[in-house]
This record gives structure tokens, sequence and C-alpha cells, in this order.
């Protein structure tokens, strides 16, 4: 079956990670939660949402990208 056009899935079990933060930061994360409340309408938990911001982070820094790509080879 290695003919198939979609390859194998990559691994999807998720990971909880336990992390301490600054009460400034954690201040900055609620107040980030009120923003995206406000923009588009829904209250998401900050849980939910760090998930997606470490993402787009990780996305929009050019030097991780390059690493990332470089030690694919």
């Amino acid at each position: 079956m290695a003919d198939l056009r979609l390859p194998k899935l990559p691994d999807r079990t998720p990971v909880k990670l336990t992390i301490v933060l600054s009460p400034q930061l954690h201040a900055d994360l609620d107040r980030y939660g009120e923003a995206y409340e406000a923009a588009y309408g829904k209250q998401e938990s900050i849980v939910d949402l760090i998930p997606f911001m470490l993402a787009s982070f990780l996305e929009g820094d050019p030097a991780f990208r390059r690493a990332r790509k470089a030690a694919r080879r």
C-alpha cells in the first residue's frame, strides 16, 4: 500500500505541558483573550488560544522557518 497518494499521517497525540507564567504575562494573556472576544464576538479560553498563538509565532519567525527547513534536509 506504499503507493497511496496520501502519506502516512503524522503523530497527532496531544502533548500536555505545564508552564509557569509571570503575573504580567498572565495579565497580558487575559487582555489578549478580551481583545480576541472583542474582535470576533466569541470568548475563547487562554488555554485554547495559546497553542494557536505559539504556532503563529513560530510560523512568523523567518530564522526559525529557515532552521526547520534546513533540519528536514
